[in-house]
């Protein structure tokens, strides 16, 4: 079936007056209901450990799977972060993964996902626990006017992810997702390393040495978004329904529910989509909530639980197991002349060679 077919089959669906459930497993449940909503009636003050959530992205030009304008933004999700207040423990966290958005006809950035930001921390007192940046290594270049044709901006290929809380004191352990060592670190581990203090000031102690057996990962989370063969995208095609067209890869979820949660917390994703998240959390053993305003999207979110893949497969369904190399700076620079930079900034386009 085509894809404008299927759209008729599926047409955009608004949530029910009272949510309907339309998944359940052991540990969880998805309901096809507004999310507002959702909380609003069916869940307890203080009763969330884990709000992990990839929201739609406040974008100039509209999605299939529904958006706010940028413009728009901070009106539409205010309801959703009133009830995130007031059903997060109070050493809860809540994670917005959260793109960016281009200003129409111009190579210039919106600030729409900085000031929710500010927002969350302003209005409704959460602390910016940290931020994290989620680099997709196989990002296609984009936008494309002002990268491939103009050549006047790079490649736009990281998304922020905020990690708020109410205390700036949240339940968190890094321990829980480290990363092994570099060569280079494996290289000083085995030579040894002498102690002393580095230009900039810092003093590295003797314990700068010391093999812990793994390195405490940075914030920057590379993740190639690259699935093509998942339990999922077969169980949609089998069934000839809609695959939601926004997914983030299983790491990224994975990542905050190991770590800031324990077993049996319970994790709840209010924009589910697909519900990863609830895939993610059924694997670690952490109990879930998911809601999803489009319906269509939860027939095709049934695929994930209709089989129990490991942990292993989970993480690594459709890409292979692999590390991602950030090319340093310099690396093709030379001193060869080159031709001048466009004196009106790429206002007009190239002319056709």
């Amino acid at each position: 079936m085509k894809s404008r077919e299927r759209t008729a089959v599926f047409p955009h669906t608004v949530a029910p007056a009272y949510p309907e459930e339309r998944i359940r497993t052991s540990l969880g449940v998805a309901y096809w209901a507004e999310s507002a909503s959702l909380m609003k009636e069916q869940i307890e003050d203080q009763s969330v450990d884990l709000i992990m959530t990839s929201p739609p992205f406040g974008l100039v030009r509209k999605k299939e799977y529904g958006n706010a304008d940028a413009s728009e933004y901070l009106d539409w999700f205010r309801p959703f972060a009133g009830q995130f207040v007031r059903v997060l423990k109070p050493q809860g966290s809540l994670v917005i993964d959260i793109g960016g958005a281009w200003n129409a006809g111009k190579p210039t950035k919106s600030l729409y996902q900085y000031e929710l930001l500010l927002t969350l921390c302003k209005e409704f007192d959460f602390h910016l626990a940290q931020e994290f940046f989620w680099w997709n290594p196989s990002k296609l270049p984009s936008p494309a006017e002002w990268v491939n044709i103009r050549r006047i901006r790079v490649k736009d290929a990281v998304n922020n992810i905020f990690w708020l809380s109410r205390t700036p004191f949240p339940k968190a352990s890094n321990r829980r997702v480290l990363t092994p060592y570099s060569k280079s670190m494996e290289g000083l581990l085995e030579s040894g390393y002498r102690a002393k203090k580095r230009p900039s000031g810092h003093e590295i102690s003797k314990k700068f040495s010391t093999d812990n057996g793994a390195a405490i990962p940075p914030n920057l989370i590379a993740v190639a978004n690259t699935e093509s063969n998942s339990h999922y995208l077969r169980y949609c095609n089998e069934n000839d329904l809609p695959i939601h067209p926004a997914r983030f890869p299983a790491l990224i979820p994975e990542y905050f529910v190991r770590f800031l949660t324990d077993r049996d917390d319970l994790v709840f994703d209010p924009f589910a989509g697909s519900c990863v998240t609830g895939e993610v959390s059924e694997r670690l053993g952490r109990r879930w909530i998911c809601s999803e305003i489009d319906e269509k999207y939860l027939l095709g979110a049934k695929g994930r639980f209709v089989s129990s893949p490991s942990p292993k497969q989970l993480r690594f369904t459709g890409t292979k197991i692999e590390s991602y190399n950030v090319q340093r700076p310099g690396a093709l620079w030379d001193d060869n002349p080159q031709a001048p930079l466009p004196p009106d900034g790429g206002r007009s386009r190239p002319k056709k060679q």
